[in-house]
């Protein structure tokens, strides 16, 4: 489901809740209002009857006939109230008890019209009927007058209770539903932000753990894709690089070899020409000499096919020292036909690192490439091992007196397809080494002045033998 969609639900849940809520405090403040209407007009009945229980003592105690004459115009007045009001008083109390707030009025009205035939004072039986009467009215209007104000209070008392409790619990619903929705943003986010951090430092991983459909689960779907992409290219590039730096090599190889070749020539040739005057043992002397110049040859076309054959990563425990001899005899005919002295300065102490001597190999063929290439009209080459400043690594540092680079430059130099060598550069080399370092959880820096050279340095973890205890 969609995020968006969640939250449309989310959202739709809280407005009914609300619209429920409100709904029925919209009810309940209608059904207060009714009964408010209805004490407001009970009051008025009230007063009238208590009028009408004034009067009615005054007929008792002075036999005044117009007591009577204002008692019946009250009930009159008080069944006309009772008519017009209907609609406003059955709501509140209902049909049943306004009937029989009817009938205890018409009762009292009859009494009230008997006394006035007689035409002379009530006998005590007619009087005992008028008090019971106005007693009975006056009472049950104001039981029922008192019970809807406690209806009214008990009313606001619950509806005050529901709408607190209602509240609670949208809040806490828009809560939770909040919260779990922004845990799934902000996980999916962070393994986002944590996949492209680990791509920025070239570890192509895949995100494990999150098939949900929604946009996010898209994003890491593409994310996924990408990554598993650039770990394919990853690895064309690197093969590319080999390639390109093969191509710079070969002429420096090629002379390498022509060298041993035109020794084992010229052997060859003396060979056959003193045969017959030379002794069995310089007989085998020419051989190994020939032999010699062969196993070099050998070693030399064995290091640039091991060099240039793509491997899958194969981390053994390594000497560093023994990486960069190995380096040197790939690039130093390079390094010599470039007018380029080479100064090597190796902690022969240093611990073993646990890398892939190709792939190191590599990086320091293409940082010592653009050494040469930075020092094109001759120079120095310093390349140097120690120990780490935390004792936990070893540096490699390879250092030039070339042209340098620029400020401005240095920030973006491991960016891919960035480069200061103009048309004549891909970009890629810095970018692919940067990125086999940091595959060896290593770290690649560099600085560099204009005008005075470039020093890179390459730190790698030292190899921690795991102790393994039998028993």
């Amino acid at each position: 489901m969609k995020i968006e969609t969640k939250l449309i639900i989310s959202n739709t849940i809280n407005a009914a809740f609300i619209i429920l809520i409100g709904f029925f405090a919209f009810q309940n403040m209608n059904l207060v209002l009714t009964k408010l209407r209805f004490v407001e007009i009970a009051d008025d009945l009230n007063a009238s009857f208590l009028e009408m229980r004034l009067s009615e003592k005054n007929f008792f105690l002075y036999h005044d006939p117009n007591a009577l004459a204002v008692i019946r115009e009250k009930i009159s007045s008080t069944a006309a109230t009772l008519v017009a009001a209907k609609k406003d008083i059955i709501p509140a109390i209902g049909e049943t008890d306004l009937k029989k707030l009817e009938s205890n009025l018409s009762d009292y009205s009859d009494v009230i019209v008997a006394a006035g035939r007689s035409g002379r004072p009530a006998s005590p039986d007619l009087e005992a009927k008028i008090r019971a009467s106005g007693r009975k009215l006056q009472e049950y209007s104001e039981s029922i007058t008192n019970l809807e104000r406690r209806r009214v209070n008990d009313i606001i008392q619950s509806s005050k209770k529901i709408l607190i409790f209602s509240f609670w619990a949208i809040l806490a619903t828009a809560l939770l539903i909040s919260h779990y929705i922004s845990q799934k943003i902000v996980r999916s986010l962070r393994a986002i932000e944590k996949m492209t951090r680990l791509i920025s430092e070239g570890h192509f991983h895949m995100i494990e753990g999150f098939q949900t459909k929604d946009e996010l689960g898209v994003v890491i779907t593409a994310i996924n894709s990408m990554s598993e992409e650039l770990a394919h290219r990853e690895e064309e590039i690197i093969q590319s690089k080999k390639l390109a730096s093969l191509g710079i090599l070969t002429a420096g190889v090629a002379h390498e070899i022509t060298n041993p070749l035109n020794n084992i020539s010229m052997l060859a040739q003396t060979y056959d020409e003193l045969y017959e005057k030379l002794s069995e043992k310089d007989r085998v002397g020419f051989m190994r000499k020939v032999e010699e110049e062969t196993e070099r040859i050998r070693k030399i076309v064995k290091n640039l096919l091991d060099f240039s054959k793509p491997k899958d990563s194969n981390p053994n425990e390594a000497d560093i020292n023994a990486v960069v001899h190995k380096t040197l005899t790939l690039v130093q005919n390079m390094v010599d036909v470039s007018n380029v002295e080479t100064k090597l300065t190796l902690d022969e102490r240093l611990p073993s690192v646990f890398v892939d001597e190709h792939q190191i190999q590599q990086v320091l063929v293409n940082l010592i490439t653009n050494a040469v290439q930075a020092m094109s009209t001759g120079g120095k080459l310093f390349i140097a091992t120690r120990a780490g400043k935390r004792g936990d690594s070893v540096e490699i540092t390879v250092m030039d007196t070339g042209k340098g680079i620029a400020p401005e430059f240095l920030p973006h130099i491991f960016d891919p397809f960035f480069s200061t060598k103009g048309e004549g550069g891909t970009g890629l080399g810095l970018s692919v080494s940067y990125g086999i370092i940091k595959n060896h959880q290593g770290e690649i820096r560099v600085e560099s002045k204009v005008g005075v050279g470039t020093t890179f340095t390459v730190e790698l973890p030292i190899y921690h033998r795991e102790e393994k205890n039998d028993g």
